[in-house]
Formats: structure tokens, sequence, C-alpha cells
């Protein structure tokens, strides 16, 4: 099939596509939009502001280890019956998220809601690559991965102005009309059943996760999104005190850099399939570099504002890509590899936050969590060239014995 052949086929993805795409909007908009309501819930709530601010971690902890646990108990689901629950219990704990008075409460809402997420991106992933071609799951990632981009582009910054207009809870009742229609779009819309039947023995699909090139694929997947979310969540320090702009810039600027996103999945869905290497070692090798200029020239705000585009193009090309390819890379594990993506993608998001923090605590100021990020992409680096020598010389000797 010609280049031309399969971006004509890959351009025309089903409309259910764009319906899942809708619902991790609304879940991608929960679980970023805490950044700009925590100092008003900790005052409502008459709890501590570090204390609101578990409500964050509280959530990311929910992501990484409810993914492939819940993924694990819904495997046996009907794939839109999986779907419809994980979006009525993450409808539901916004509701009651938005009117209980309880700090307690609020905190539980916040881990069942990551587990209600966690569950439908990980059934939302293996049913988005079984409503397309086999060799276009690339393209299938991206468009699911182009709402968590939009939530940081209009969703986050929504919350924002509503908990500041009318309170923090205003943002959860937001969040909860949003999934009402993308609950009726799965109902009438998704396909139901299993595709290809029953699934595969659990046992089986365990063990297919074992493989080095998956196992490698998603330590890649979690070093890169850490890169990503460590400067991401400390751009408004850097560009308020290290590019000198105003704190009205700060949306702007987070934003630009979800625009960014957006643009990277979307450019990465159309070649991650067919060229997933030169994707990846190219776009591997420019987001390290980028980094590194950013670090570099942030206090040059024409420079630090392009950069803040590119790199969150970028780094969610890049990202995306390697999450198709862990399903490309898990043939033997059809239920469960959109658990363990979602996991590693969940991974990065809170150890990479948490290694830019560090930097700063110790000192090293606001640009020391570019640096991080610039850290992690040499660290993925290298363990793709590691793993790449290794696969080389294990073909060598195979060679040679034949």
């Amino acid at each position: 099939m010609s280049d031309v052949d399969f971006g004509l086929r890959s351009f025309f993805m089903p409309f259910a596509l764009l319906l899942l795409g809708l619902a991790v909007f609304a879940q991608g908009t929960s679980e970023f939009m805490l950044s700009g309501l925590v100092p008003d819930i900790a005052r409502d709530l008459g709890v501590s502001v570090p204390a609101a601010g578990a409500l964050t971690s509280a959530f990311a902890v929910g992501m990484v280890v409810g993914a492939p646990l819940v993924a694990g108990l819904a495997r046996r689901w009907p794939r839109r019956g999986a779907l419809l629950a994980f979006l009525v219990v993450f409808l539901a704990v916004h509701v009651v998220g938005a009117l209980t008075g309880s700090f307690e409460v609020l905190l539980a809402t916040r881990v069942v809601g990551a587990l209600a997420n966690a569950g439908f991106l990980a059934v939302a992933l293996v049913a988005a690559v079984d409503m397309v071609p086999a060799d276009a799951k690339g393209r299938a990632t991206s468009m699911l991965l182009g709402g968590v981009t939009l939530a940081c582009v209009a969703g986050v910054p929504a919350g924002a102005v509503l908990g500041g207009l009318w309170g923090w809870r205003a943002a959860f009742w937001a969040v909860a009309l949003v999934s009402l229609p993308a609950l009726v779009a799965v109902a009438r819309s998704v396909p139901g059943g299993s595709a290809g039947g029953a699934p595969p023995a659990l046992g089986g699909e365990l063990r297919s996760l074992r493989s080095p090139r998956l196992v490698v694929t998603l330590a890649l997947g979690a070093l890169v999104n850490g890169a990503t979310f460590c400067t991401f969540t400390y751009l408004a320090p850097l560009v308020t005190e290290v590019t000198g702009l105003g704190s009205a810039w700060v949306p702007g600027v987070l934003a630009l850099f979800g625009a960014g996103s957006f643009a990277g999945v979307t450019a990465a869905g159309r070649f991650a399939d067919r060229h997933p290497v030169p994707v990846l070692a190219g776009g591997g090798a420019a987001v390290g570099l980028g980094w590194c200029l950013l670090a570099l020239g942030a206090g040059h705000p024409v420079l630090a504002l392009a950069l803040v585009f590119t790199q969150g193009a970028l780094s969610f090309g890049v990202g995306s890509t390697l999450i198709s390819q862990v399903l490309y890379a898990a043939p033997g594990a059809p239920t469960l590899a959109g658990g363990f993506a979602t996991a590693a993608f969940n991974v990065g998001a809170a150890l990479g936050p948490w290694a830019g923090g560090v930097a700063i605590g110790a000192g090293f100021g606001y640009r020391s969590p570019v640096w991080v990020s610039a850290g992690l992409i040499a660290l993925a680096g290298v363990t793709a060239a590691v793993v790449w020598r290794q696969g080389e010389r294990v073909l060598g000797r195979e060679a040679a014995e034949r």
C-alpha cells in the first residue's frame, strides 16, 4: 500500500473515536484543573494548601494503580458496557465532589474518579485500535490523546475561570456536564461487544507483558512523559520569574503549550504507524535539544514562547507514538495493553513534577526543571541505544550460529 493510500484511509477515522475523545477531554480537564483551584478548596474546606494539594497526588496515584487493575477487572466486559460504567462513575463522583463539604469525601471522590478515568482510558485505547485497520493504531491513539491536549488548551483554563467566577465547585459541575453528552454519545455510537470474541487467558496476557520490547517501550514512555510534565508543571514560575512576563501571561502560555501538544499528536498520528522509528529517533533528539535551548534561552521572551509551543508539539508527538507502539508490542495482551500504557503515561506525570520540585527545592532555580526534563530525555535516549545495541548483538550471534 502506498503512503498516499494509507494516508487517505487513516484520515477517515470512525466517528465514534471523536466521541471517545470528547470523554477523554472531560477526564483530562478533571485531572489537571485542580492546579488553579487548590487555594480556594483549602480555604473553603478548612484545610492547609499542602493538604488540598494531595487531591492532585491522589488522582495521579489512582491513575497509575487503577489503569492495569481496572483494565484486568473489566477485560471480559462488553466494551461499550465497560466504557459506560466508567463514565457513569466518573460523572457521579464529580457531582458528589461539587456537593460535599467534607475534605475526606472530596479526597475519596478524586481516588474513585481516577480509577474510573484509568479504566475508561485503558478500555478506550483498546477499543479505538479495534475500530481501525491493524496498521492505524498510531492514528487512533493520537485522536484519543487529542482529548488530553485539548484539556490543556481549553478545559483547564476554563476550569480556572469558572473557579474564579463562581468558586471551585463550578469547575466540578462543568466536568460533570461535559461528561453527559459523552455518555450519550458512547451509548449510541461505540460498538458493543468485545472484538475477536472471548479475551485470551489472563495468565497468557500477563506473560506477554514481560516482553522486553514492551517493557522498554513502557519505560521510554514514562521517561518522555516525565520530562513533559516536569517542565509543564513549573511553566508559570519560569515565565514570571525567569522570562520576565507578568502573571497575566500564564494562562496564555499554558494554552500555547497545549496548542503545541494538540498539533504534535495530530501530526504524529499521520506518521507513527508507517514511520515510527524516524518519529521516535528524530523527535526524541529534537525534544531533548529543545529542552536544553529552553533552559538556556528562557530569559528571552520571544524565544521562550516559541519553544513552549515547539516543545509541547514534540513532547506529545513522541509520547503518543510510544503509546501506540505499546499497543503494537503487546498483541498477546489485547485487553491489558491499554491499561499498562495508561499507567506508564501517569508514572511519568507523577514522577516528573516531583523531580522538578526536588531541583527547585535544592536551590537550583526555576530553570532547573527544564534541565531535569533534558536529563530525562537523555536517559531515554541512552536506554534506547543500549537496547538497540544489545538487539544487534543477539541478531549477530544468531546469524553466526546459522
